[in-house]
């Protein structure tokens, strides 16, 4: 009797061990998604009846904390313009310029060099503006239009201006596609702009970018400074100079005329902006030739060295390094080593400023200057010349 007893506890406790095991299965559920269930249709409901729409229980809602530090935005990022709308706008207005030059090798012979450039119609009956280094000194011009048409240029209608980079030309057409010139002002950093060109000589395309610095001057050469630039990361190669820099309106703000090229140096191009651009081309066309104001200095710019050599009052403005004796500068007795800091009414803090002040202002313009000498501050006038050519 005691032996079956012990048996049967031994059955038992297999059968719970079971059991055990079976509802351990709990202890770490499984998610499944029940198959979908079709409700059985109602009574007296006919076949033509529709099923009342299910309305799903509202979730969960979900908060996004904000903080003071790091403030959420709410207002979405504005969509990318359409650089298509621009492009067919301006490119009918855009020329490919092909040039002849003439120029003398190591023994001093004559051989010939052809160029490529850009330009852009600024007048229906032919009128056109491009940079001065890409018709300089050529022999024979053409211009070939959007539409494919080639027109020689009679080199009697081309006027330059060297100082800021200008010229104008013109062909023997009518009723062409004008471009609409806009404000260069009114453009800011960060501002999208098109450049449209004859790049590398192989037909008009365009490039985009923003607009990467206003108002820069660049160097171009041991005796030649461009001021009043745009600075654009829109990709500039051999054959836009004298092409248009537009904004998304389609307006030309810039015309195109050089690039960084240097190791380490990337998508910087200049183009001068139609606020320099606009008086010259002006006068270009009713004159023949670009007049320019003049001071008579020559300028360095200011840093720490400079400040600690010659013990300078002022950390901003324009060195004065030389100054021509007959001159505007030299009659109104500035002298070597002088800083201006002024130039009618304008705060001057760079070379840049003061260059930029003097071609806003007009031949004849009597103008006062503001000037540190050692530690004194002083002011004088003068009238501004004509720049001697």
């Amino acid at each position: 009797m005691k032996r079956l007893d012990i048996k049967t506890l031994a059955v038992c406790l297999v059968l719970i061990s079971s059991l055990l095991l079976g509802a351990g299965c709990d202890l770490l559920p499984t998610v499944t998604t029940p198959p979908p269930t079709t409700p059985a249709p109602a009574a007296n409901v006919t076949e033509t009846t529709a099923e009342k729409p299910v309305t799903p229980a509202p979730g969960p809602t979900t908060t996004i904390p904000t903080s003071p530090l790091l403030p959420i935005a709410s207002t979405p990022a504005p969509p990318l313009p359409s650089i298509a709308d621009v492009v067919a706008r301006v490119k009918p207005s855009v020329v490919a310029i092909n040039t002849e030059v003439t120029l003398l090798d190591f023994f001093n012979r004559p051989r010939s060099e052809e160029g490529a450039g850009s330009g852009l119609i600024i007048r229906e009956d032919g009128l056109i503006i491009t940079n001065n280094h890409v018709v300089q000194n050529a022999r024979t011009i053409s211009v070939t239009l959007d539409d494919g048409r080639t027109f020689p240029v009679d080199l009697a209608t081309v006027k330059t201006d060297t100082l800021t980079d200008l010229a104008i030309l013109k062909i023997n057409a009518s009723s062409l596609p004008a471009a609409q010139v806009g404000d260069s002002s009114r453009m800011r950093v960060g501002d999208w702009v098109v450049a449209i060109g004859n790049a590398l000589g192989e037909g008009i395309r365009a490039t985009q970018g923003i607009i990467s610095r206003q108002n820069a001057s660049l160097n171009v050469d041991s005796t030649e400074i461009l001021y009043g630039l745009i600075e654009t990361d829109a990709a500039i190669n051999p054959g836009n100079s004298g092409g248009p820099l537009v904004n998304m309106a389609g307006e030309v703000i810039g015309i195109t005329n050089a690039k960084l090229a240097a190791v380490g140096i990337e998508a910087t191009g200049f183009a001068i902006s139609t606020e320099t651009a606009v008086p010259v081309i002006q006068q270009l066309i009713t004159a023949g030739r670009a007049v320019h104001p003049w001071l008579g200095v020559s300028l360095v710019p200011i840093d720490q060295v400079l400040i600690q050599e010659f013990n300078l009052a002022a950390d901003k403005g324009a060195f004065v390094a030389q100054v021509v004796s007959d001159s505007p500068a030299g009659v109104a007795g500035l002298q070597p080593e002088d800083v201006i800091v002024s130039f009618a009414g304008k705060e001057v803090t760079s070379v840049a400023g003061l260059i930029t002040a003097i071609r806003q202002s007009q031949v004849g313009q009597k103008v006062e200057i503001v000037y540190w000498r050692g530690k004194t501050k002083n002011t004088a006038t003068t009238t501004l010349v004509e720049r001697p050519q």
